[in-house]
C-alpha cells in the first residue's frame, strides 16, 4: 500500500502507452495498440491504483493515446480512480478515437478537463505530421465534447513545420479561437533523436524551417492569443481566465507527482524516479512483485532549489524571491547570482517590483523566445 496522506499538492500521472500508429515526431514511449497487451496492462495498472491511499490534487491520464482503449477498458480504469476527488481531472484524446460514448463515460466518472491532440487545423499539415484525423473530424469532436457537457477543453497545436507558411499559421490561430475551447498549447516542432522525423532530416529529405521563421510564428502567437482572451501563463500555454492547467502548473512549481505506467516519472520529497520503458517488462515486474523503477536520483536541497528556479522561470508569473525562500529554504540571490548578469545583459529577464522594491524576476518577451537558454542557465 502506498500512503500519501501527508503530502500536499500531489499529482498523479498515468501513462497509457498505446497508439494506433506512432507519429513521426514523437519521442514519448508508446507502442502500437494490441488487444491482449492493453487488457494485461489495464489489469496490473488497476491493481496498482487499488494500493494507493490518500488523495490527489490533480490526475492526468496521458500517453500514447488513452482513447485507443475500448470502452470497457476505459470504464475499468476510471472505476478504479473514483475513490479520489481531484480538483482537476484530465484525459488526453485523439479525434479519431474519441466518440460520444467515451465522452459521456469521462463525464460520468468525474473527468472535468479534456485535452484533444488536434496538432493542426490544416489537412495538408496533418498529413505531413502523419496524423490520422482530418480537420473536419477534429472540429466535430470538439463541438461534440462541448455539447455533451465538457466546460474545459484544451487543444494542442504545432507550428514551425517544414515548408510551413507564416500566413497559414495565422489562419490556424484564427480558426482555433472560434472553437468552444478554454486552453491552447502551442509547440514548435522539435526534431528529437530516435524519431523517424529526425532520420528524415539527417538524410536531407526534410529541411527544417529557418529559426527566424519559427521565432516569428511564436512572436505572433504571443501577441495574438492574449488579444483574443487566451492569456499566456507558461512558455507554450495559453488559457481563458480561470482555466490554467493545474496539473502542469504543479510540475512547473516543482510540486510532487507520482507517475504510473511504463516510462512515467515520479518526484516525491526530493527523490526523482523513472519507471521501466517497456510495457511488457512493466507488466512482468508488477506481476512478479519486482521493482518497476529503473532510475533513482536523490536531489540535494541546492539541486531542488535550482530545479525549482529552472521550472518556475518558464511561467509568466516568474519567480518571487520570498516564495522561493519559503519553498526551498535558500536565498535566490545567493544561489543564482553568477547567472543573472548574463540573463540581464541579453535582456532575457526583467525584475519584478513591488513598492519600488525588487521582489522577483520573470522572462521578457525576448526571454520567452529563448526560454530554454534562460531556464537551463538557472539550472
Amino acid at each position: 500500500m502506498w500512503h500519501f496522506n501527508n503530502i500536499t499538492k500531489l499529482s498523479l500521472y498515468i501513462h497509457i502507452p498505446f497508439c494506433v500508429k506512432k507519429c513521426i515526431y514523437c519521442d514519448f514511449y508508446s507502442v502500437e495498440s494490441r488487444k491482449d497487451l492493453t487488457i494485461a496492462f489495464l489489469e496490473i495498472l488497476c491493481q496498482q491504483i487499488e494500493k494507493l491511499e490518500g488523495n490527489f490534487f490533480t490526475i492526468y491520464i496521458g500517453g500514447g493515446t488513452p482513447t485507443v482503449l475500448d470502452l470497457p477498458l476505459l470504464e475499468k480504469l476510471l472505476n478504479s480512480l473514483t475513490k479520489f476527488s481531484p480538483l482537476e481531472f484530465t484525459i488526453e484524446a485523439n479525434p479519431e478515437s474519441l466518440n460520444k460514448d467515451k465522452i459521456k463515460l469521462f463525464l460520468d466518472k468525474g473527468i472535468n478537463r479534456l485535452s484533444i491532440g488536434v496538432q493542426s487545423l490544416r489537412d495538408d499539415k496533418l498529413k505531413k505530421l502523419g496524423r490520422l484525423h482530418s480537420v473536419k473530424e477534429a472540429k466535430e469532436k470538439i463541438f461534440l465534447a462541448k455539447k455533451c457537457g465538457f466546460k474545459n477543453i484544451s487543444i494542442d497545436l504545432i507550428f514551425g513545420v517544414w515548408e510551413e507558411d507564416f500566413k497559414n499559421w495565422q489562419q490556424e490561430l484564427e480558426e482555433a479561437i472560434k472553437l468552444p475551447i478554454t486552453h491552447i498549447s502551442c509547440y514548435s516542432l522539435t526534431y528529437e533523436k530516435d524519431t523517424p522525423l529526425y532520420r528524415e532530416v539527417k538524410a536531407k529529405k526534410i529541411i527544417p524551417l529557418k529559426e527566424k521563421k519559427v521565432a516569428d510564428m511564436y512572436k505572433y502567437t504571443l501577441d495574438y492569443l492574449p488579444k483574443k482572451g487566451f492569456l499566456q501563463y507558461e512558455v507554450s500555454s495559453f488559457s481563458k481566465r480561470g482555466f490554467l492547467c493545474k496539473h502542469n502548473l504543479n510540475y512547473w512549481r516543482n510540486n510532487p507527482y507520482l507517475g504510473l505506467g511504463p516510462s512515467a516519472a515520479s518526484y516525491i520529497e526530493g527523490l526523482r524516479t523513472q519507471n521501466v520503458s517497456s510495457v511488457e517488462d512493466y507488466i512482468k515486474r508488477v506481476r512478479e512483485n519486482k521493482e518497476i523503477i529503473v532510475r533513482k536520483e536523490r536531489l540535494s536541497p541546492k539541486r531542488r532549489a535550482k530545479e525549482y528556479a529552472c521550472l518556475k522561470i518558464r511561467c509568466k508569473e516568474g519567480i518571487d524571491f520570498e516564495e522561493f525562500k519559503k519553498k526551498t529554504g535558500l536565498d535566490f540571490w545567493e544561489l543564482e547570482a553568477p547567472e543573472l548578469p548574463f540573463l540581464l545583459k541579453h535582456k532575457l529577464i526583467k525584475f519584478k517590483k513591488r513598492n519600488k522594491k525588487i521582489k522577483g524576476i520573470s522572462l521578457t518577451k525576448k526571454g520567452f523566445l529563448f526560454a530554454d537558454t534562460a531556464s537551463s542557465s538557472l539550472l
